[in-house]
């Protein structure tokens, strides 16, 4: 009832809610496209899939946020974040189209990787400009407000986005044909989030322009160096460090077993032959990952309870004792309804971890580090 309540006091503002459309548009195109390109890579029938191709898939995903995520404000600060909405909305509309092409005529692997790699490194663009717009669209009071609950209405029209894709794929016919249409679909929605940007005045989002702009080469050499002196300060504190290695090894595990389900997803589960096995897997999979996001809501309920009564760092070590133990007695069976378990309290265990880091390394840095 309370975010109910807080969300309605956000939307009293016109800004906010043309800005939230287009999050909610654009982030829904993104789950539907993630979930396109898992199914041309692990389900299409004509695809040998290997747990390398995978990794290099999910490597396809995460790069741009990785490699790319410290240096997009920089740019961002440079350029009218209206117009980032609109054009890179239209340009990932366009990408995706291409991407849809290519699946339909069976490209060297490197180019559709390129391609998807274009869609997801205008995507960091996006969503940076629209974190950086919030406080353009509501008064200071209710700033961490929108800052707590658009980018998680934006996860939960993923996440949706995501289940629209699952439901297009089993709905149609096999074949490339259907990723292709699953990229088309995520493809209109990046169009119509292009046109929902369009709602809001050009100047609105800002930045305020600046009368001498510092060079772009120079303002990101300082950000490396800023990035550089965030690790050696991380390195000074014990606890923020190790936190941190802890919930990598975790995130570790959490990756090595999504490819472990995928493969197990794409050629045991299924007992009806070889042309069943795509849809079969592709539910199986959707269940899967229905559970593990199910796991990550129980943990953002339950971890505040339990922190007050054991800490922080106790639950962080109980919640990764009971993944050791318990995710190995389920997982090993290589059974259905022992694995959706397992990746229920994997999901569940893993965001509890991330949770308890984040306020661990909050506490434990210096206020001006932390945005490093």
């Amino acid at each position: 009832m309370l975010l109910l309540r807080d969300l309605s006091t956000l939307l009293r503002f016109p800004d906010f809610r043309r800005l939230l459309l287009v999050r909610l548009l654009s982030q829904l195109a993104d789950g539907v496209y993630q979930v396109a390109l898992a199914s041309y890579v692990v389900f299409s029938p004509e695809e040998q899939t290997s747990a390398a191709a995978i990794a290099s898939a999910m490597a396809v995903l995460l790069l741009p946020y990785s490699l790319l995520g410290p240096f997009a404000g920089v740019l961002l600060d440079r350029w009218q974040r209206r117009q980032v909405l609109l054009h890179g909305n239209l340009l990932r509309a366009g990408l995706a189209l291409g991407t849809a092409e290519l699946v339909l005529l069976t490209p060297p692997t490197w180019l559709f990787y390129l391609s998807a790699l274009s869609v997801t490194a205008v995507n960091r663009f996006v969503l940076a400009g629209l974190s950086a717009a919030l406080p353009r669209v509501v008064d200071a009071e209710r700033l961490v407000m929108a800052n707590s609950l658009s980018p998680t209405a934006g996860t939960v029209a993923a996440t949706a986005g995501g289940g629209l894709a699952l439901g297009v794929q089993l709905l149609a016919p096999t074949g490339k044909a259907s990723p292709a249409l699953v990229v088309s679909v995520a493809a209109l929605l990046y169009l119509l989030s292009a046109a929902a940007s369009l709602r809001i005045a050009r100047g609105q989002l800002g930045p305020t322009p600046q009368p001498v702009k510092p060079r772009v080469l120079a303002t990101l050499a300082g950000t490396a160096r800023g990035l550089v002196s965030g690790l050696r300060h991380l390195c000074e504190r014990r606890v923020a460090n190790r936190v941190l290695l802890a919930v990598g090894v975790m995130r570790f595990c959490y990756g090595a077993l999504t490819v472990m389900v995928l493969m197990l997803c794409r050629y045991a589960w299924d007992d009806h032959g070889a042309q069943a096995a795509p849809r079969t897997g592709v539910a199986l999979l959707g269940l899967a990952v229905g559970l593990s996001g199910f796991g990550f809501f129980v943990a953002a309920v339950l971890t505040p309870w339990m922190v007050r009564r054991l800490d922080r760092l106790p639950w962080f070590a109980w919640c990764a004792a009971a993944a050791a133990v318990l995710v190995p007695g389920l997982g090993l069976t290589f059974a259905p309804v022992p694995i959706l378990v397992a990746a229920f309290i994997l999901g569940l265990a893993t965001q509890s971890t991330k949770i308890c880091a984040d306020s661990l390394v909050q506490s434990a840095v210096d206020d001006a580090f932390r945005g490093r």
